[in-house]
């Protein structure tokens, strides 16, 4: 055994080397940040720069010692540095920060989507960075001071340092204060107190689950619109996956991402969207809810119904068919059909990939053979990250070279572009083949259709060095936020319901958001109910009289 192992080393100096290990190499993209927020590394911010560090590691030390504890002490210090070594190579490698969403994606992500994650330079670093040090903490051979003593010099430890750490802040309040205010982002970066609040609050809110649903819009009928009719509707509801607007040829981009939906008759594309959230574990439930971005909290839309309930209170039958993680709780009590795994009948997949194309297999079937007005909602695989190469069968790769792997760092930025704009001329073809399918439907089955299009947020592809999304929305740029949004009404369905599709047109450039979704799905089919609110339907200005 080395000489260094057999050393007997006391455990508050193995807590202080942790803790600067931590500060250090766990937080490397924290403190290039700051620097950057404060203006750059230059002499006369070395002051705040090392006071700053001073602090990290401080605040580290005193929160540390608290599990300085025989038994306990070893355990607890290899997860914190086998953890922040993980969260620090996300940081490094795609720019994410780690909040409570991105703990929340991690539990309810789908299994196969996490595995295109994890990579050889993900262990080697993990390896390096947080098992040797793990390694060095289980041989240390520790000595520890006992009694009421030892718990004494623990607390004061403890305290001191939290105490130090508090002074020094105060200190250097005037020149960090403003930076942390400006660039809250911050407080996302800094490894790994940031897992721990964001694993936290996730608990938390999981815990707080109500068993009893609160009604919603249980007062939701059909509106005069449906007086006298006798043809059935279909509307079909298309939630994207990470689709960002300005990679649609739709939106003036220049690549031609849109070949068919541009000569789609009928079309309405709007091109002034903002999403919800920044991940799907908060967009999806979000956009289904009454709440809106402002009021949205997830713990309160899990103690009421949503939309997909309005719908089925005012005689639709609504169902979800998903070929992505699942509905995030918004389908809980409508049918549900996955079809994001292989099976018998699923003739759009390769591997244990599943193509989207396979959301509308026996769909014309089922519009055919059904004797309700349906609401179906189509959950697609979409755009997301980061095999995007893997989200398209090999006829759409149009657009290259492109990037064939998951680690961003072994491609340009041009190929992840390439791999990910091929992604959207796929959705494209399945956007427009659903409204072959609903045109056919309205021509031979006697029904009036419709399609809703929007995606649930945006990616980013590298600018400002960031990938992928997540991001906390107040500092999350306009590429995971800024979303596609599109309509498509049938001939027969707009007369029904007199809607003035010039009118909403005329709407293209108009700010919206997906709190206009709730809202204009209940216009468009004619719900009368105390929960629409006018001012964010659609087509509360764009139906004719008489």
């Amino acid at each position: 055994m080395p000489d260094f192992l057999s050393r007997r080393i006391h455990v508050n100096s193995l807590v202080f080397s942790v803790s600067l290990l931590l500060a250090s190499v766990a937080n490397l993209h924290f403190w290039s940040t700051l620097i950057d927020a404060l203006g750059g590394a230059t002499l006369a911010r070395l002051p705040v720069l090392l006071g700053s560090f001073a602090i990290v590691v401080l605040l580290f030390h005193g929160l540390l010692t608290l599990a300085s504890f025989r038994f306990v002490v070893k355990p607890a210090l290899m997860l914190v540095v086998l953890s922040a070594s993980a969260a620090a190579w996300f940081i490094n490698e795609y720019g994410i920060v780690i909040d409570k969403a991105i703990i929340q994606s991690i539990f309810e992500t789908d299994p196969r989507e996490a595995v295109e994650l994890l990579n050889w330079r993900l262990v080697l670093f993990v390896v390096m960075t947080g098992g040797l040090p793990a390694m060095l903490v289980a041989r240390a051979r520790v000595r520890f001071p006992t009694g009421a003593r030892g718990l004494a010099q623990r607390a004061g430890i403890a305290a001191g340092a939290l105490a130090l750490a508090a002074l020094l802040l105060v200190m250097l309040f005037k020149s960090l204060a403003p930076v942390v205010r400006e660039h809250r982002e911050l407080r996302y970066l800094l490894t790994p107190t940031n897992a721990a609040q964001a694993l936290h609050a996730y608990v938390r809110g999981r815990s707080r689950i109500p068993v009893v649903v609160a009604p919603l819009g249980r007062d939701a009928v059909k509106g005069s619109h449906w007086a006298g009719q006798a043809r059935r509707t279909v509307t079909v509801i298309v939630v994207g996956e990470t689709a960002r607007a300005q990679n649609f040829s739709l939106n003036a981009y220049a690549r031609d991402t849109n070949p068919r939906l541009t000569r789609e008759e009928g079309l309405i594309n709007f091109a002034n969207v903002q999403s919800c959230g920044t991940a799907t574990a908060v967009s999806v439930p979000c956009v289904f809810s009454v709440f809106g971005r402002e009021h949205y909290d997830e713990d309160r839309a899990r103690r009421q119904e949503g939309l997909l309930d309005v719908l089925s209170h005012a005689g639709f039958e609504v169902l979800w068919r998903d070929n992505n993680s699942g509905c995030k709780g918004v389908c809980d009590r409508i049918a549900f059909t996955d079809l994001s795994t292989p099976q018998a009948g699923n003739h759009y997949c390769a591997g244990d990939e599943c193509y989207d194309e396979g959301l509308l297999e026996g769909l014309p079937a089922l519009i055919r053979g059904s004797g309700k007005d349906l609401v179906i909602v189509l959950h697609q695989k979409g755009s997301h990250g980061p095999a995007y190469a893997r989200r398209y069968p090999a006829g759409f790769g149009r657009f290259g070279p492109v990037c064939e792997s998951s680690e961003f760092e072994t491609c340009t930025r041009e190929s992840i572009a390439a791999a990910y704009d091929n992604t959207i001329l796929y959705t494209d073809y399945v956007l427009s083949k659903t409204i072959d399918m609903l045109r056919v439907a309205a021509r031979e089955d006697g029904v009036d259709t419709a399609m809703l299009y929007f995606s649930d947020h945006g990616e980013s592809l590298g600018e400002g060095n960031m990938y992928l999304h997540g991001a906390p929305y107040i500092v999350a740029p306009q590429e995971q936020t800024h979303v596609p949004m599109m309509l498509w009404l049938s001939d027969g369905f707009a007369d029904r319901f007199r809607i003035d599709r010039v009118c909403l047109r005329a709407r293209r450039d108009q700010a919206l958001s997906h709190d206009n979704v709730f809202h204009s799905v209940l216009g468009m089919l004619d719900v009368q109910t105390a929960i629409l609110n006018p001012k964010l339907d659609l087509f509360h200005a764009c139906v004719r009289n008489g």
